[in-house]
């Protein structure tokens, strides 16, 4: 069982990359930060930060008997869905290189759980594993750890998808909207760098700091990590009541604040960008209908704009109450991967994907959470991220946007390139 006791933490921040630091000690770790995010438009609970660190038990190796694993050990779940986990639910496939190599999916049940709740911070322990001052042992040694400055290097990022290439794609997908065959889809692009040496922590940190978003996580499995400053949520379940956060729609930051102001006003009052929004937004409804009580489906709030450091950002919130008769896992699968990640319809949308692109998303537009002893959950949609094999040396991050019949390729590929902005500015490589 696990025990709860609070911690007196001195400095917060200090603390944090204390334990961001101390994950290279461990194979299995996961931070969740919201970066003190708060207000409705994020729905946010009374969590502000996790960490989870090293595993107690974990299950990769089948979906279906994760309802199961997590009802045996009643205990907290940290860890990650890849895009990819979409062929268990339907029949799709993918078939492209997967230079990172993660499991389709992975959770484990974290040693030491540690938490920002309601402005106090505490740590979980299972009882029948450690004692208290295992727990003192495990904090004196993070507290042990030391701040430390690797300079990052200028990195070579090449893309797998040329201009001219991405321009062509564009225009086939919008072939493919004008018969019918999907009303938007989202398409990505690549970039990489090989035979790359590099701390994920400091570009953890150094993101962080460029980019602070409500849903940053850095996960670690192993010899691969995620570097994350998501700012979408995909999924939250708060008792019966699932909450869905779709982004559609973007806009860039600027220093003159007449020109971010007409940034936000062009975002509000674009009928390309307002079209995408409300096509995924209808999309999730749709989804959360399959395990919601009839009728108990509601769009909140509809292409709401919200600023970020690097972007604005257009965002759509869809509740459900869930029926009785449907699991959390459930509500997962019915809803996953993300719409606005994919495309309407939905399989139609996954299957140009695979046709068009030419990398394997894995992690990337897949999802990084927590499930809760009682069920609850709270995924992010993997965006805005780096994944990075260390003993490959390989590092990718993949950017997208939304295509539809309104869209005009070259600026799909400049919004690509904001999206990308802040990873370029960590990695030194550039506009």
């Amino acid at each position: 069982m696990r025990r709860f006791v609070q911690i007196n933490i001195d400095d917060d921040e200090r603390f944090r990359k204390q334990l961001l630091y101390y994950m290279r000690n461990v194979g299995s770790g996961e931070i969740l930060d919201g970066h003190g995010y708060t207000g409705s438009q994020f729905q946010s609970s009374t969590i502000e930060f996790i960490a989870g660190v090293d595993k107690l038990h974990e299950i990769n190796d089948d979906f279906g008997a994760l309802e199961k694993f997590h009802s045996q050990h009643n205990d907290w779940m940290l860890g990650f869905l890849t895009y990819d986990l979409k062929n268990e639910f339907e029949k799709l496939e993918s078939r492209h290189n997967d230079e990172i190599e993660l499991p389709l999916f992975y959770f484990f049940i974290p040693r030491f759980l540690i938490l920002k709740k309601d402005g106090k911070w505490q740590i979980g322990y299972d009882d029948s594993e450690d004692k208290e001052e295992d727990v003192n042992t495990f904090l004196k040694s993070v507290r042990l750890e030391e701040e430390f400055e690797e300079e990052i290097p200028e990195v070579k990022l090449v893309s797998k998808v040329t201009h001219a290439e991405y321009v062509d794609v564009v225009k086939n997908i919008q072939h493919h909207i004008s018969i019918g065959d999907v009303y938007e889809m989202n398409y990505c692009i690549e970039f990489f760098a090989q035979n790359l040496n590099i701390s994920p922590i400091q570009l953890y940190e150094k993101l962080n700091e460029v980019s602070p978003t409500p849903f940053s996580a850095f996960l670690k499995y192993h010899d691969k990590s995620l570097i994350c400053a998501s700012p979408e949520r995909y999924l939250k379940k708060e008792g019966r009541r699932l909450i869905s956060q779709p982004i559609k729609g973007t806009s860039a930051r600027d220093p003159n604040p007449f020109i971010d102001k007409a940034n936000i006003e062009y975002l509000k009052t674009s009928e390309k960008e307002r079209s995408e929004n409300i096509m995924i937004t209808d999309l999730v409804r749709n989804d959360l209908s399959r395990v919601a009580k009839q009728g108990r489906v509601k769009v909140e709030e509809l292409c709401g704009v919200y600023s970020f450091r690097q972007v604005h950002q257009m965002i759509s919130t869809i509740s459900a109450e869930m029926d009785e008769r449907y699991s959390w896992v459930d509500a997962i699968k019915a809803t996953f991967p993300m719409g606005s990640m994919t495309g309407a319809p939905k399989v139609s949308a996954m299957k140009l994907i695979e046709r068009y692109e030419d990398t394997k998303r894995g992690l990337y537009s897949g999802s990084v959470g927590y499930v809760t002893p009682e069920g609850d959950f709270d995924f992010n949609v993997v965006i805005r991220s780096m994944l990075y094999n260390q003993k490959k040396g390989y590092l990718s991050f993949m950017v997208g946007s939304a295509i539809t019949a309104l869209s005009e390729p070259e600026k799909e590929y400049e919004e690509c390139l904001v999206k990308a902005s802040a990873i370029m500015k960590v990695l030194n490589a550039g506009d």
